[in-house]
């Protein structure tokens, strides 16, 4: 039986101080909408430096998922006639181009807000923190590669929504913090709602928190932000956990705004949250991806969301569009997917009846397996993933991160993996970077496998 709105805060709030503690979270905001109430609840402090506590009016980065609200921008355009999906991106932005002109020529519209581009998506180049960031950013993926041809596959892609970002601002005329103030922030009359640390110093603003070593404690970030250049990614939007509340009205009221104007059509909306690509086979559900939102395979009643990560902080977000109910937690660090398990799903389950899918148990796989068709390297710009197999026949998981994620925390350990189904494994042990689930894919030529997918796609480097 579900429970009141009521009950389901009573109780996230007798449990929240303790889950903080038991996963060394310094700070979290939750919301949660039910109809036409929320209810929201805060813990923890802002900034371990300074004691600073965390409120219900504390702003958190909510880092990708910002790309929801890019994606609202860009079907704003469509619905005005001045962007189709399936044209070639190259259309509005003739400027774009990257390693392979024949795939840049080819990418769509559609491709970038399904992650189905190809292209090599954790690309972190510093251009400027001027309001030139997201153009220099764009003009300097000239040189990027491409891992596989678009529309094959799914492969997670921020740098695909600075390209969405230009798109907006070509097109608008005007830099892309100003349009998302001008075309969401403001009509949706958020109070709390802000586009980087100029803004957000107004308010009691969250500090990311980082551990650095294994098993140490979360330390404050040494800087507050990634580049501007990622702005549409995810770099700059703050807000809190009522006003994310705010935004998942819209796209639960087929796009009208507080004041009863529409900010974007019900069409539009509804195209969002229908499946455009399957993800890969990485559990007993299988999730899809839609124009900006991530569709996910839960029992019990439609759930689209996103999650964001930036400098030590972590949001998630879920819809339930047949429940007319959406959740937010936004955090500043610690061991934040566990507490999102502890805290979200339950009251989730509570309120609506849906329960999320149990992951693959790591004791179902099978260790010391024939790992002939996936030992090698696979390269990202995020990291080399190198896969393993020692003389007494154990397979293992290693990586050397690249760039911007070698100094995002501890330096990662090997992890053994053991063959669940297919060609699907599972790793013994997770940390900051090892994930739960890995696929293979494809066919190098001499039957090993071309890809390693966890999320994002990494293509073999050696044979």
């Amino acid at each position: 039986m579900v429970e009141s709105l009521a009950q389901v805060g009573a109780w996230i709030e007798s449990e929240l101080p303790g889950l903080l503690d038991t996963h060394s979270v310094p700070g979290a905001a939750i919301a949660v909408l039910h109809g036409d109430e929320v209810f929201t609840t805060a813990g923890g402090v802002i900034n371990r430096l300074t004691g600073v506590e965390a409120t219900t009016d504390t702003v958190f980065q909510v880092g990708s998922i910002t790309k929801v609200w890019t994606t609202t921008l860009v079907m704003q355009l469509v619905d005005e006639g001045l962007v189709e999906l399936d044209a070639p991106i190259q259309r509005y932005l003739p400027e774009f181009a990257l390693a392979s002109a024949e795939a840049a020529a080819q990418i769509t519209v559609r491709n970038l807000l399904t992650h189905t581009s190809g292209f090599e998506g954790d690309v972190f180049t510093a251009t400027s923190e001027g309001e030139d960031a997201v153009k220099l950013f764009v003009e300097a993926l000239r040189d990027t590669d491409q891992i596989f041809p678009p529309g094959e596959m799914f492969s997670y892609n921020n740098a695909a929504f600075c390209v969405l970002g230009r798109l907006v601002e070509v097109l608008r005329g005007a830099h892309y913090e100003a349009c998302l103030h001008k075309y969401l922030i403001e009509p949706m009359q958020l109070t709390r709602a802000v586009t980087g640390a100029n803004e957000a110093i107004r308010f009691r603003a969250a500090v990311g928190h980082l551990t650095m070593t294994a098993g140490g404690e979360p330390e404050p970030a040494k800087e507050w932000s990634l580049i501007r250049a990622h702005s549409p990614a995810g770099s700059v939007l703050c807000t809190s956990a009522a006003d994310l509340m705010e935004f998942a009205k819209l796209h639960l009221s087929g796009g009208v705004g507080p004041d009863g104007t529409q900010i974007v059509s019900a069409e539009s909306i509804a195209a969002m949250q229908e499946p455009q690509v399957l993800l890969p086979d990485l559990g007993d559900s299988r999730d899809s991806w839609g124009l900006g939102w991530r569709l996910f395979d839960w029992s019990g009643g439609r759930t689209i969301g996103h999650n964001g990560g930036t400098l030590g902080q972590s949001a998630f977000f879920r819809v339930f569009p047949d429940h007319g109910v959406a959740i937010a937690l936004l955090t500043n660090g610690g061991s934040t997917q566990a507490l999102y398990s502890d805290l979200v799903l339950p009251a989730v389950q509570r309120l609506t009846g849906i329960e999320a899918p149990a992951a693959p148990e790591a004791s179902e796989g099978t260790t010391g397996f024939d790992a002939s068709r996936y030992v090698g390297t696979y390269r990202s710009a995020a990291a080399d993933t190198h896969v393993t197999q020692d003389d007494d026949g154990r397979v293992w998981v290693t990586h050397d991160l690249q760039g911007i994620f070698a100094e995002l925390g501890a330096t990662p350990k090997p992890i053994e993996l053991a063959h669940w189904r297919d060609d699907t494994v599972l790793a013994l042990g997770t940390d900051q970077v090892t994930m739960p689930q890995y696929s293979f894919t494809g066919d190098d030529g001499t039957g090993r496998a071309l890809y390693m997918n966890s999320g994002r796609t990494s293509r073999r480097v050696t044979v």
